[in-house]
């Protein structure tokens, strides 16, 4: 092949390249004036970073912002805080998929959470090119909690009797206008699932739980749950694009949603209640996926709405 022939078929290819680039570029471009100045929050699943913070998840956020939408990041850590309570020799055990909390527990919950994950996920944005902030639910009583209660069916004398899951807390009272001074700022907020009671306790609440509040008291255009399966199966295992709150509730009444999507769903369909447009489960692990997810026709995961 001459040389001159080699190099049209080069800036050919380059060309080829760039109207891709443009189409993408085109496709998005509605869905990016569809969210301009939005909040949307996202839960990063401990599951869906057992691997460290992913450029990919950090560049997602960071363009997110440049695009005019406000991320806000809620961060899990269980499988994380299960390996340092291993490593420090102390007990943990779960009761209907929450740990129970001791007083020893919750120092090593709030250290892991507060001080490393939380501050990793910051690290990782703002070296993608984001400002991002790292702060818990105690800051600025941004979380009031309240210790959850659970009541379990004792199979000896088949009598519900109350569970004692010590510093596990449930959000009681949200303060948005500290996220919003965050966000004016034009930071990206990051946020450890820790609370605080009314007493000063510290309370380890589920970071699905924390996600689906702060969503609903900043009337977030979505929230979007991050986690390490694809979304919301039916009874063939194939993954369902959408459904509506009561669509969502039949499928948990006739064991189609079982274990632990019951509780993701219903943080979805208390979200939408509380005012949010939609939420939706996407699988973590697919790179990109938040813009997939935001920015494309097809969108990604299973959507929660109202109707």
């Amino acid at each position: 092949m001459a040389l001159d022939d080699i190099s049209q078929d080069r800036n050919m290819r380059i060309m080829a390249r760039w109207r891709s680039t443009a189409r993408v570029l085109v496709e998005a471009l509605p869905y990016i004036l569809r969210y301009d100045s939005k909040t949307v929050v996202v839960k990063y699943g401990g599951n869906a970073m057992l691997d460290g913070v992913t450029e990919d998840f950090a560049q997602d956020i960071v363009l997110m912002k440049q695009t005019g939408i406000e991320p806000v990041v809620v961060h899990g850590g269980g499988p994380q805080i299960g390996d340092m309570l291993k490593r420090l020799a102390i007990p943990s055990t779960f009761i209907d998929g929450l740990r129970v909390t001791d007083a020893a527990a919750i120092d090593v919950v709030e250290m892991v959470l507060t001080g490393s994950i939380n501050k990793h996920i910051v690290s990782g944005i703002n070296a993608a090119g984001g400002r991002a902030v790292g702060i818990s639910g105690k800051d600025g009583n941004l979380i009031l909690a309240r210790k959850l209660e659970r009541m379990k069916l004792d199979p000896t004398t088949l009598e519900t009797r109350k569970v004692d899951l010590g510093f596990v807390g449930t959000p009681d009272t949200v303060n948005p206008e500290v996220l919003r001074q965050i966000m004016e700022s034009d930071l990206i907020p990051v946020i450890a699932p820790i609370g605080i009671g009314p007493k000063g306790e510290t309370f380890n609440i589920n970071a699905d739980t924390v996600a689906g509040a702060l969503a609903g008291a900043m009337q977030a255009e979505r929230l979007i749950l991050l986690t390490d399966v694809e979304g919301v199966l039916d009874q063939d295992r194939k993954l369902i694009p959408k459904l509506t709150i009561a669509e969502a509730r039949a499928l948990i009444a006739d064991g189609t949603i079982r274990g632990g999507m019951i509780p993701k769903i219903e943080t979805a369909i208390e979200a939408v209640e509380s005012g949010v447009k939609a939420a939706v489960i996407l699988d973590g692990r697919i790179p990109h996926v938040v813009l997939l997810e935001l920015f494309t026709e097809h969108g990604a995961g299973t959507l929660i709405t109202a109707e």
